[in-house]
């Protein structure tokens, strides 16, 4: 039975307590790592700068920064899987839905249900996938 490793339930500290109740629902059926949780604001930063976050810290704090957003895997993590990818952000969904926690993925930033995935553009406004990232919507 998965689980959460000593190091993912280092990264859940300080993050929404829906969004924790949705991932633990979660890995009881399927392999997950918790890539990452709170941010620091220079850890925003530099993911901005990297061109790998569309928020800037400074003047906007992110979802990352309120402890409402986490990015996660599905273990062992390989980023090219897409199809691992996009079968956790389903099962995500469909959890959240079912404990009535509402969450925005990171391959639906608009909430249509047209998720798009990794080249394959099913949503032409949906032009920065985070396939990795999940965030509770209050």
């Amino acid at each position: 039975m998965p689980r959460f490793g000593k190091r993912s339930r280092s990264r859940l500290q300080g993050v929404d307590s829906d969004l924790v109740r949705v991932l633990n629902e979660v890995v009881k059926n399927y392999d997950i790592t918790i890539l990452e949780g709170v941010r620091s604001r220079e850890r925003q930063q530099e993911l901005y700068a990297d061109k790998k976050s569309k928020l800037d810290g400074v003047y906007k704090k992110s979802n990352h920064q309120l402890g409402k957003a986490v990015d996660i895997s599905p273990w062992p993590v390989d980023f090219e899987d897409t199809k691992g990818f996009m079968y956790l952000g389903g099962l995500m969904m469909a959890t959240a839905r079912y404990l009535g926690v509402q969450l925005r993925w990171g391959a639906d930033w608009n909430m249509d249900q047209r998720f798009s995935g990794r080249g394959k553009r099913a949503d032409k406004s949906q032009t920065f996938d985070d396939l990795v990232h999940f965030e509770v919507r209050k």
